[in-house]
C-alpha cells in the first residue's frame, strides 16, 4: 500500500497580550468601527519580548505532539514556515528542534508568507510519500508586530502574532485508508511581488523592514486565485463542493472568507473563522484555526477539510485532508 500522510495532531499558541481595536485607536488614527467593517477584526495578540517565533513554535509543537500521542522520538523533520524568523540563521526550526529535544533528523525554515503553512504541508506530505521520513512537524510561527509600520493604519491594524502546528505521520496498516492528506496544490506568481512585501532584509540594512501592501490588489487576486486552487483540489480527487465538511481558510479578512464559503455553498457554521480574535497571523493562521476547531470538537475524525491560503509573492495553495 502506498504511504500516505496522516494528520495525527494539531496545536496552537497565542501570546498572552490581547490588543483590542479600541486600544489601537488611542495611538493610531483609526476606530473599532472602521477596522471591524473592513476586516472583521476585533482584537489580536501581540508577542512579549520572550515570545519569539521559536518560543511560540515550540509551544504549538508540544501541543500537536501531545494531541497525536507522539513524542520527540517520533519526529524525523521539522518544517517551520515564517516571514519573521528570530535570526537569519540558524533556522528557527532548529531552535524548535533543540527545545523539543529532538536528537535526530533535520529541520529548515520555509518562506512563502501567508501561504507558508500550505507550502510546508505540501513538502512534508511529499517527503512522507517518498519514504524519506515518517514523522514531520509542520509549524507556522509569526511575530508580525515587529515588522509593522505603525504610521500606516491601513496595514498595522490587520496583523497579529501566534503559532500553529500539525504533526504528520506515515500511515500504518491499522489506519483507515480514506484518512490523510489527499492532495496539496501550491502556486506562485512572482510578477505580483510588489503588491505585498516587506521592504527590507538582513542584506539590506538601509531599509526599515516594514510590511507594505496594496490592499485593493491583494483582495482582487485573493478571491480569484483561492477559488482556482479550491477547484483544482476538488477536481484532483473527483470531489464536488458538497463533499467538503469544513473550510479552514487563511484568516486575512472576513469578507474574503465569507466569499469563499459562499462559492463552496458552505453555511457559515461550516467555515472556521478566527480572524475576529486573532487578526492575520500569516503562516500561523491556518494551523491555528484548525487547532481551535479540532480542540473544541467541531472538526471530528472522518471529516473532509479544505485548507487554503494566499500570501505575498504572490504565493497561494490548497490542501484536502480527511481527519
Amino acid at each position: 500500500m502506498p504511504l500516505r500522510s496522516i494528520l495525527a495532531g494539531c496545536g496552537g499558541y497565542l501570546p498572552e497580550r490581547v490588543v483590542t481595536n479600541d486600544e489601537l485607536s488611542r495611538t493610531i488614527d483609526t476606530s473599532d468601527e472602521w477596522i471591524r467593517e473592513r476586516t472583521g477584526i476585533r482584537q489580536r495578540h501581540f508577542a512579549a519580548k520572550h515570545e519569539t517565533a521559536a518560543f511560540m513554535g515550540t509551544a504549538a509543537a508540544r501541543v500537536a505532539l501531545a494531541d497525536a500521542g507522539a513524542t520527540a522520538a517520533d519526529v524525523d523533520a521539522i518544517i517551520l514556515a515564517t516571514s519573521t524568523p528570530d535570526q537569519a540563521f540558524p533556522a528557527t526550526a532548529l531552535r524548535v528542534q533543540a527545545e523539543l529535544g529532538v536528537s535526530r533528523g533535520f529541520g529548515f525554515d520555509l518562506s512563502a508568507a501567508c501561504a507558508g503553512f500550505i507550502y510546508g504541508l505540501s513538502v512534508a506530505d511529499g517527503m512522507i510519500r517518498a519514504g524519506q521520513v515518517r514523522g514531520v512537524l509542520v509549524i507556522g510561527s509569526e511575530v508580525y508586530s515587529r515588522i509593522l509600520n505603525w504610521q500606516d493604519r491601513g496595514t498595522c491594524v490587520l496583523f497579529g502574532d501566534g503559532a500553529g502546528a500539525v504533526f504528520l505521520r506515515a500511515s500504518s496498516g491499522e489506519d483507515d485508508d480514506r484518512r490523510g492528506v489527499l492532495s496539496t496544490h501550491i502556486h506562485a506568481q512572482g510578477t505580483l511581488g510588489d503588491i505585498l512585501y516587506v521592504d527590507g532584509a538582513v542584506g539590506q540594512p538601509d531599509k526599515p523592514g516594514h510590511l507594505v501592501m496594496n490592499g485593493r490588489e491583494v483582495f482582487r487576486h485573493a478571491v480569484t486565485r483561492l477559488a482556482e486552487a479550491v477547484e483544482e483540489a476538488l477536481a484532483a480527487n473527483g470531489l464536488k463542493h458538497g463533499d467538503i465538511d469544513w473550510l479552514v481558510p487563511h484568516q486575512a479578512n472576513s469578507r474574503i472568507i465569507q466569499a469563499m464559503g459562499k462559492k463552496l455553498g458552505l453555511p457559515p457554521e461550516r467555515v472556521v473563522m478566527t480572524v475576529d480574535r486573532h487578526a492575520n497571523t500569516s503562516a500561523a493562521s491556518v494551523p491555528l484555526a484548525l487547532a481551535e476547531a479540532r480542540g473544541d470538537g467541531r472538526i471530528v475524525p472522518g471529516d473532509l477539510v479544505l485548507l487554503e491560503a494566499l500570501g505575498g509573492g504572490l504565493t497561494w495553495g490548497s490542501a484536502l485532508v480527511r481527519l
